[in-house]
């Protein structure tokens, strides 16, 4: 290994330790969660560099110790000054002790330091980017600086690592190229946010992230599939901290001359030597520009599909005079100057309030209120109206609430795309938690038996409107469509109980109904028979009066006719009399009164009157 070999190791590792600490103390003076994560980058190659380098200077007294030892071979004419092979060549065993346990252990610490720095960054993204803006261009021009220093000592390591075979070059030329395009990154990340694009800090961190995450557990995949690696005696190991993730991202020509590699052993001559190969290796960046540039350009125009509206924003701001796209092309600057806020303004959208829906149980069509049908459900307060019993009071006072679980979907859609937009940050969130709060306020006023049966479609009603109202107050730019109250029930811990005592309030109210119907049918047949019974007696005494008067005036009529004829009347009256009796009565008459007369009798019910042919004969007796 030759000594100008750790001299470039040894810059590269003091050029990486001055870019890791200043993204540091930068990332700390603008609370940077980019500039974290590129100090988190820089520091993986930091380390990796320092193990480098250390192994070069190993490897170095390897090599000027097996010199000393041919030398002396060479003098003393082939005699061995020492016993042993661990006695002669110590450099050699400090550096087969150093591959086999140093370099394992120390990967197992970057791969680990790795992780922590990661869990960190993810930490920090979890809030709002808030960066002191007025040192964001003391990030541009330092990071600028590092990006040029970094380029250049990796462009001339990775070449010397190429042309000389030195492998232990390799890992830091890698780290030192990827910090260089890292540092461009950040540098464009910090003109972003200085013109206005905060966010840019956290999608910056968070791309940082998973270079760092895929570097790590590339790293440790090497760490544990060396371990089963067959070993060949005299053959150079592979440099466990050394990634070919990190070579690709810092060197990606590489991927052109593997490709070439591959297309000459597939095709069996020198694809790579043709010259359609050729020009496109030298016009592969022109190449590359044209097609960035092309996808740049293609970024002027957007496409709203129907039922979409868009906000367009320059540099994060709403561009007033164009106002709200509608469905259709609009042409605008590319990105990352202008950008489109797409908004589904005709779907409808919704949320659900008291419950978590749980899509395994949607199957399930039917609801028992004893049996839990969503992955959660919240408990309300609800009125309770009722008078106290023992069920529900405590000393003797009524328990002025009761607990109840409501699945209440609610449907919207946005009539203002500016206000959902730009009034508040998270407008849905917003309407979601403003209907929660409706809500609990509205079961607080009504009644538990009322809102479970009669009230729903009121509450219902009253439900939109007063979210519609409040969503109005605040400016939010909904309009509120269904609010449903299809599933109201008790607590599932409490259903089978509720469920024993609405029926046995409903047994209840059935027996009372029956008593009720029982006493009135009593009492209206009672006063129908008492009312038969009283129009039969009325309708008695108006016969028998009527009788009376009727007899006593015939008896006047009576005594006048005979005492105008004292001696026809009578015989008249009883004339009238004997015909009256024997009015369809039959009657023979016998004219002879001085003979024994035999008479026969047809006793035969006859057809009808007329048809008569009985001929009396003397001595029968007449029927």
């Amino acid at each position: 290994m030759d000594r100008n070999h750790q001299k470039i190791g040894l810059v590269n590792w003091v050029a990486l330790l001055a870019a890791t600490a200043s993204a540091g103390l930068v990332a700390k003076m603008l609370e940077s969660s980019a500039l974290g994560a590129a100090s988190a980058l820089l520091g993986s190659g930091l380390l990796a560099a320092l193990v480098s380098w250390f192994q070069m200077h190993l490897e170095q007294r390897e090599r000027l110790e097996q010199l000393e030892y041919d030398e002396l071979n060479r003098s003393k004419g082939g005699s061995a000054l020492f016993g042993g092979e661990n006695d002669t060549f110590p450099a050699r065993r400090s550096r087969e002790i150093f591959e086999k346990w140093v370099a394992p252990t120390l990967t197992i610490l970057m791969v680990a330091a790795q992780g922590a720095a990661l869990y960190w960054i993810w930490k920090s993204l979890t809030g709002a980017p808030e960066i002191h803006l007025d040192q964001a261009p003391l990030g541009m021009a330092l990071f600028g600086f590092f990006a040029l220093v970094l380029f250049l000592l990796g462009k001339y390591s990775s070449g010397l690592a190429r042309l000389e075979s030195s492998r232990l070059l390799r890992p830091g030329a890698g780290y030192l190229l990827l910090g260089a395009y890292v540092s461009f990154a950040v540098t464009a990340t910090m003109g972003a946010v200085q013109g206005g694009l905060v966010q840019w800090d956290h999608y910056t961190a968070r791309v940082f992230s998973v270079i760092l995450a895929l570097v790590g557990a590339e790293t440790l995949a090497g760490l544990i599939f060396e371990g089963y690696r067959p070993r060949v005696k005299g053959a150079q190991g592979r440099l466990l901290y050394d990634s070919r993730l990190v070579g690709l991202l810092g060197q990606p020509e590489g991927i052109v001359r593997t490709a070439a590699h591959a297309l000459d052993y597939q095709f069996g001559f020198k694809v790579s030597e043709t010259w359609f190969y050729r020009f496109v290796e030298r016009s592969f960046g022109w190449l590359l520009l044209i097609q960035v540039a092309v996808l740049f350009l293609s970024t002027s125009v957007v496409i709203l599909e129907p039922g979409e509206q868009g906000l367009l924003e320059r540099f994060g701001r709403n561009v007033a005079e164009r106002g709200v796209l509608d469905p259709g092309a609009h042409v605008k600057f590319p990105w990352p100057i202008d950008t489109v806020k797409r908004y589904a303004t005709k779907e409808v959208q919704s949320f659900n309030i008291g419950f978590v829906p749980d899509e395994s149980k949607q199957k399930d069509t039917t609801v028992v209120w004893t049996l839990s049908h969503y992955k959660e459900e919240f408990n309300l307060l609800v009125a309770n109206r009722s008078e106290s019993t023992s069920a529900n009071s405590t000393n003797g006072l009524s328990v002025p609430v009761n607990l109840l679980t409501v699945s209440i979907p609610v449907q919207y859609q946005i009539s203002d795309v500016q206000a959902w937009a730009y009034n508040y940050s998270d407008a849905g969130g917003l309407l979601e938690k403003i209907a929660n709060r409706e809500v609990a306020r509205y079961l607080v006023g009504v009644d538990l038996n009322e809102i479970m049966s009669t009230g729903r479609e009121k509450a219902s009603v009253e439900l939109r409107k007063r979210l519609q109202d409040r969503s109005n107050e605040l400016k939010l730019g909904a309009s509120i469509l269904f609010v449903g109250l299809q599933d109201i029930h008790p607590p599932v811990k409490v259903a089978a109980e509720f469920e024993a005592v609405v029926g046995a309030q409903q047994e209840y109210q059935a027996k009372r109904l029956a008593a009720q119907g029982y006493f009135t049918k009593t009492i209206l047949l009672a006063q129908a028979e008492a009312a038969r019974r009283t129009n039969q007696a009325s309708a008695y005494r108006a016969r028998r009066l009527s009788d009376a008067i009727s007899k006593a005036t015939r008896f006047t009529n009576q005594v006048a006719a005979f005492n105008v004829s004292p001696r026809v009347y009578p015989e008249r009256l009883f004339l009238k009399t004997v015909a009256d009796s024997l009015k369809g009565v039959r009657k023979y008459v016998v004219a002879a009164t001085n003979t024994s007369d035999v008479i026969q009798l047809n006793l035969e019910d006859k057809i009808r009157i007329g048809l008569d042919t009985d001929v009396a004969v003397p001595g029968s007796r007449p029927q």
